[in-house]
């Protein structure tokens, strides 16, 4: 095997195991806002270092295959998107920080309700993740392409647990009911932003097998 082709192979598994990161994190932030345990926030905040060490680890390895190699084709593509995978994957560690932040502020108030939405909206991304990165490692387009059909999914799942938290905020003068609500909602966007960053790397995974950029598809008409 070319050298080449094993860093090409080097690199495909170092975003598979930073993706498995971040589902790490995923569960681990989940399982600290349903059962509020503040201890799962060392977790989280531990792993975010491994995301952001591989980061730059990986960033560093796609520029260096670029200027030393200068691919074209199928190669300049795989690595373009790897980049960008790279940057979502990270960015999906910063929102599962930013969930287990508001669930530490939670901790501070009554529990306003049980959590039944948002652990189904966590339940979708986190099998849109993992579904996204599977496409990325086997090239499988169908699979990227059923990852986008569930991004609705989880918008209508956001749409329903801010319908309901608003009802608790209209009803309510107490200001911790207010405060309580609103970091619910904000932890359902912070989930929303995972599914469309999942969403991300499976418009990738199609330009980087079709050369086809599915982006804005809007903006080309």
């Amino acid at each position: 095997m070319r050298h080449f082709d094993m860093e090409m192979n080097d690199l495909k598994s170092r975003l598979v195991d930073m993706a498995g990161l971040v589902q790490q994190m995923l569960k681990a932030t989940t399982d600290e806002l349903v059962s509020r345990d503040p201890n799962l926030s060392e977790t989280v905040f531990s792993l975010e270092k491994e995301v952001n060490v591989q980061e730059i680890v990986i960033d560093d390895k796609c520029l260096k295959l670029i200027a030393l190699n200068q691919p074209v084709g199928a190669d300049l593509r795989f690595i373009t998107s790897a980049m960008r995978i790279n940057s979502d994957l990270e960015r999906m560690a910063d929102e599962a920080v930013n969930i287990s932040e508001i669930a530490l502020d939670l901790l501070k108030y009554p529990q306003l309700k049980p959590l039944i939405d948002i652990p189904k909206m966590v339940s979708v991304v986190q099998q849109m993740v993992a579904d996204s990165i599977q496409a990325f490692n086997k090239s499988d387009v169908e699979l990227a392409r059923s990852v986008l059909e569930k991004d609705d999914e989880v918008d209508d799942l956001e749409r329903l647990v801010f319908k309901d938290l608003k009802v608790f905020m209209t009803k309510s003068s107490d200001p911790n009911t207010i405060h309580t609500a609103v970091d619910l909602i904000l932890v359902a966007r912070c989930i929303e932003r995972i599914g469309d960053h999942a969403t991300n790397i499976s418009e990738d995974v199609i330009f980087m097998v079709h050369g086809k950029d599915i982006r804005h598809p809007k903006n080309f008409k």
